[in-house]
């Protein structure tokens, strides 16, 4: 029930400033590989993305972003690890290297979703994107979570789809 109250918040406000506001919204998806500790208990990370960006100057945007990321978990000497999942919420950058090129960060709070229990933290996403059309971003990333006294890391690739300005 929680899990619906957020989403269906996030829509509500993703709606309202884009309603209210002359900016880029942006859909995409990712997969991953666990990095570190994490690469012990998970197989694979898979992330689903949106933001909503304003165009700050030449090359520049910022904005609000939303995710779903879930680390896969995996079987290690008969033992199974859970899947972890976390919501994503905080601000994002982007700047136009080139008419191709954009790098870019995002930056907030993971809300832990599961298993039960499970503890928010910070989460930080360095991105470099290839733009193969108007509408359509290449994305390499590596991307964190900072809680439980411990991070929950990943590289990972995707594809990004701007819906609109």
């Amino acid at each position: 029930m929680r899990l619906k109250k957020v989403i269906l918040g996030m829509a509500l406000v993703v709606a309202s400033v884009s309603f209210a506001q002359d900016g880029a919204f942006s859909v995409g998806a990712s997969v991953g590989l666990p990095t570190g500790n994490g690469a012990t208990f998970n197989s694979l990370t898979i992330s689903a993305d949106a933001n909503y960006l304003f165009e700050m100057s030449d090359g520049l945007n910022v904005g609000a972003f939303a995710s779903y990321v879930t680390f896969i978990g995996k079987t290690v000497g008969g033992i199974k690890f859970p899947s972890s999942a976390w919501l994503p919420l905080g601000g994002a950058a982007r700047y136009n290297v080139s008419d191709e090129f954009v790098l870019g960060a995002d930056l907030g709070y993971a809300i832990g979703i599961s298993p039960s229990g499970q503890k928010g933290g910070v989460y930080y996403r360095p991105m470099v994107g290839y733009n193969i059309s108007d509408t359509m971003q290449i994305t390499a990333s590596f991307s964190g979570i900072s809680a439980n006294g411990g991070s929950a890391t990943n590289f990972g690739v995707g594809i990004m789809y701007a819906l609109g300005k």
